[in-house]
């Protein structure tokens, strides 16, 4: 035992931080090794590197992991916040933030049931959003010129429906290669489909009239990345009919439920997407035979009809008597009909022309003149009537104006005192000696002088006149 006094001495090694950090690691690495951890996957970052910094945790302690780049598009699942896993790889630590962690080479499910409880979960969500509604499924089109592939370019699964194409009725085939397994295949395929989508109607590359995304079996892991979120909003929202060709016939994934339609194999899938040519040209051909056939049916039923038609008319003189013996009759009647049109003609010229003599005239004239010194009586008496009204309301309005007029208050004595231009003065302020004015009486208006008042503007040198001021004519005012 080392007492506090021995460890003051100087008996125990130093160490640097670097030099404990890594005697820890390499002790840590050399009593583990490989470990298989079991756990729930907690927080998940995936930086711009590439790597996958995860934490394996249970209920009492956290493990931090990472999954370098190379290995993570290796996994068969990806690690998803939720999903309990077990994880293969190396204990190591890390000295910069003195930490331990595990750098995880494999991850798989911890059991099946836990995946597929992953992916019922997600099946639920996306089901409440609408995405598998039966309302949001478009028709397939009967014969597509161009079909869009989004699978692998190099399995089996694209000879498998390029074979059953030719064979049936040979199309144009766009071919959008992607990863059908790992971690960046989810995304791919959702980028085939909006890809697709996103091509020009009339561009130098035909736009697909539907669209295929297929690939062979495989177990729950290996198809993973159909039931990505990405992928499964992407087939939703796509405006070119799609069918889903994942797997054997058992196999489900979330892409089967937001497809137009859902084919067993990649080799169903390509026998709905086109009819059989064959079938096709015999079908066109037995219709044409009966089409042939029914035209020449309705030609002898016509020609049977008209025939009979024929037979029941009548004889052309039988048609034309009737009219000939009507076109004799009123050639009999015509001129008779004539004569009597001319004398009625006749008849009422004179009856008009009778009215047009002098003596009608003077009588119409007289008539009129008349009619207009009638007219010009009522004129006059509604004009003598509209005057006398007027007059009266005149000699209100002026018996009105005379009560409020200052001529009454000149008349009991008052004065008007009006400037020199014309405007009324009434208040002593402001007015100038020498200043001249306007007294304003009941019979006329005389003028004035101001005697006291606020001194002129500019004095005059001459000499003063009497402080009177007087009238024309009027004598003295004050």
């Amino acid at each position: 035992m080392v007492s506090v006094d021995d460890a003051g001495s100087g008996n125990i090694s130093e160490y640097t931080v670097s030099e404990l950090s890594f005697a820890l690691k390499r002790t840590v690495e050399d009593a583990y090794g490989y470990v298989r951890v079991r756990g729930e996957l907690g927080r998940i970052s995936r930086p711009g590197s590439g790597h996958v910094y995860l934490d394996l945790k249970d209920d009492k302690a956290v493990l931090s992991g990472i999954i370098w780049k190379g290995v993570a598009g290796r996994l068969k699942i990806q690690p998803e916040q939720g999903l309990e896993v077990i994880a293969t790889g190396k204990l190591t630590t890390y000295p910069g933030q003195s930490k331990y962690q595990i750098i995880i080479e494999s991850l798989e499910p911890a059991g099946l049931g836990a995946l597929m409880a992953l992916l019922e979960e997600r099946r639920k969500k996306l089901a409440a959003e609408g995405l598998f509604d039966d309302d949001r499924k478009q028709p397939l089109p009967y014969l597509p010129r161009t079909i869009g592939v989004v699978t692998s370019p190099t399995g089996a699964v694209i000879r498998d429906i390029l074979h059953r194409l030719a064979d049936r009725f040979p199309v144009h085939v766009l071919v959008w290669p992607v990863r059908v397994q790992g971690e960046t295949s989810g995304n791919e395929v959702a980028a085939g489909i909006r890809g697709f989508n996103d091509m020009e109607l009339e561009g130098p590359i035909p736009r697909p009239d539907l669209i295929i995304v297929a690939r062979g079996g495989g177990s729950v892991e290996d198809l993973w990345g159909f039931n990505d979120e990405a992928v499964v909003r992407a087939a939703a929202d796509s405006a070119i009919p799609l069918i889903s060709a994942v797997g054997h016939e058992t196999d489900w994934t979330l892409i089967d439920y937001a497809a137009d339609f859902r084919a067993p194999t990649p080799t169903g899938a390509a026998e709905f997407a086109v009819p059989v040519r064959s079938e096709l040209v015999a079908g066109l051909g037995d219709l044409a035979t009966r089409q042939q056939r029914a035209i020449l049916r309705l030609y002898e039923e016509r020609a049977n009809a008209l025939r009979a038609a024929v037979r029941g008319l009548p004889r052309l003189d039988d048609l034309l008597s009737l009219p000939r013996q009507k076109l004799d009759d009123l050639t009999r009647r015509l001129p008779g009909g004539l004569s009597f049109n001319l004398q009625k003609q006749r008849t009422d010229y004179a009856r008009v022309s009778g009215r047009l003599t002098k003596r009608g005239l003077e009588r119409h004239i007289r008539d009129l003149t008349i009619r207009l010194e009638q007219l010009h009586s009522r004129l006059a008496r509604q004009v003598r009537n509209v005057l006398s009204e007027r007059q009266v309301k005149f000699e209100g309005l002026k018996k009105l104006l005379a009560s409020v007029s200052y001529q009454n208050v000149l008349e009991r004595g008052f004065v008007l005192v009006h400037a020199e231009g014309g405007g009324m003065i009434s208040r002593s302020q402001g007015l100038q000696a020498d200043q001249k004015v306007a007294l304003e009486f009941y019979d006329g208006r005389v003028g004035a002088q101001i005697i006291e008042g606020e001194p002129p503007a500019k004095t005059s040198k001459k000499k003063p006149k009497s402080n009177k001021t007087v009238g024309k004519g009027q004598g003295d005012l004050f």
